[in-house]
């Protein structure tokens, strides 16, 4: 099948996929009719604000700017974060935050769903422990995540702001209309809303990530203990991806990362997950004696260090490649299914550039295409070495001006 062929048959797979079943029209009549029972709310005894954020560490990473807007405008206003215990280590310290709270939050945790009552009951239990806390408003952060808006009105919270779309209206207080920008800007408009103040313009939304220097020194030695010298470059590689759709060839990134490596006099070092240790272990062997893994064994702190301390960073967007832009990394960023228009790096286009394959069916929105082979779906697997290459020297070249 040519390009343009499977672009036309995955448009219209798309636009199947993202037609509301029939089962999701029922529950979303039964959950309107659960929202029109009457409940107490229950007042706070000081004006808190919960601010809800169910996804993985980019999401909750791109709300960062929305938190410090909330800091400025509200200084007297408490402010807790409710994520999940999978993102909740990128906010250790953020001064914008009173307290984070962690939430296993269903759809979003990596294992099994349970009985379809689950979330339901879940619900229950954990809108009674936010509501002994007392919450004046909430801010659900994710779009279209009905659950924690759903959440918020069983926690008794007074005022519940997001984002009008199906499912989530009869939950809310204050539905504002889903505009098409970024998604650091659909999280500062949220803020600015609850604020009463107009949302600042792009340059005034800064993403908010700080490395200890103890995690830093941690990092040097640790480096040194492989043969790394503080001074020699590096060059961070986190090939791994949370779906196969959007993973890059093992041939491109030895491509790339070789003549990288070459051109810089640079040490390769590789991150990941502990499910992604073996996809980077064989990407350092392919690398030779100057690539090393570290996959399984960073935590958020060390990550943010080995970051910033990095040359540039590459690989398909995921949080680490958020992180490189929080902490000015020059960074370079695969995309395919996701739209790099609302998920792109944060900060200057010139030091973070996000690069995409011409496929005319992207970006389809959609990571799991379940029951069809993936080759049907090489978003990113079509993006050329030589295009990643030219946007990693233009990448350093910014870095360096």
């Amino acid at each position: 099948m040519d390009k343009d062929t499977l672009a036309q048959r995955n448009r219209a797979l798309t636009e199947a996929y993202h037609q509301r079943p029939l089962k999701y029209a029922l529950r979303d009549q039964l959950l309107r009719a659960a929202a029109a029972i009457p409940l107490p709310a229950r007042p706070a005894q000081r004006e808190r604000v919960l601010l809800i954020r169910p996804d993985h560490l980019g999401d909750v990473l791109l709300a960062t700017p929305a938190f410090r807007l909330l800091r400025e405008a509200l200084p007297g206003v408490e402010l807790h974060a409710l994520v999940g215990p999978w993102s909740s280590d990128i906010l250790e310290g953020n001064p914008d935050l009173d307290q984070v709270l962690t939430l296993s939050f269903p759809g979003f945790r990596r294992t099994h769903a349970g009985h379809v009552s689950s979330p339901y009951r879940q619900a229950i239990t954990d809108a009674r422990r936010l509501r002994r806390i007392g919450y004046s408003a909430a801010l659900i952060l994710r779009p279209d995540h009905w659950w924690g808006a759903m959440l918020a009105r069983w926690a008794g919270i007074p005022r519940r702001i997001g984002f009008d779309l199906p499912g989530m209206r009869p939950w809310l207080t204050d539905c504002l209309p889903l505009p098409s920008a970024h998604a650091v800007q659909h999280n500062a408009l949220l803020a600015a809303h609850l604020a009463g103040i107009t949302a600042p313009d792009r340059d005034a939304l800064a993403l908010r990530l700080s490395v200890q220097e103890s995690d830093a020194a941690a990092l040097d030695a640790e480096l040194q203990q492989r043969g790394i010298a503080p001074a020699r470059p590096i060059i961070v590689l986190h090939a791994g991806a949370g779906a196969a759709v959007k993973l890059w060839t093992e041939d491109s990134w030895r491509s790339v990362c070789s003549a990288l490596m070459s051109e810089h006099q640079a040490a390769l070092v590789l991150t990941g997950s502990d499910a992604e240790a073996p996809l980077a272990a064989r990407l350092a062997a392919a690398a030779g004696p100057d690539a090393h893994s570290l996959a399984g064994e960073t935590d958020v702190r060390s990550l943010a260090a080995l970051i910033r301390r990095a040359l540039l960073a590459l690989g398909p967007d995921s949080g680490p490649l958020h992180m490189a832009a929080a902490l000015g990394t020059p960074s370079v960023a695969l995309y395919g299914p996701a739209d790099p228009l609302e998920f792109g790096p944060w900060g200057s286009a010139e030091r973070h550039r996000a690069v995409t394959s011409s496929i005319a069916c992207r970006p389809c929105r959609i990571l799991d295409w379940r029951g069809d082979a993936l080759e049907n779906h090489p978003c990113v697997r079509d993006i050329t070495p030589t295009a990643v290459l030219d946007a990693a020297r233009r990448a350093i070249a910014a870095g360096r001006a």
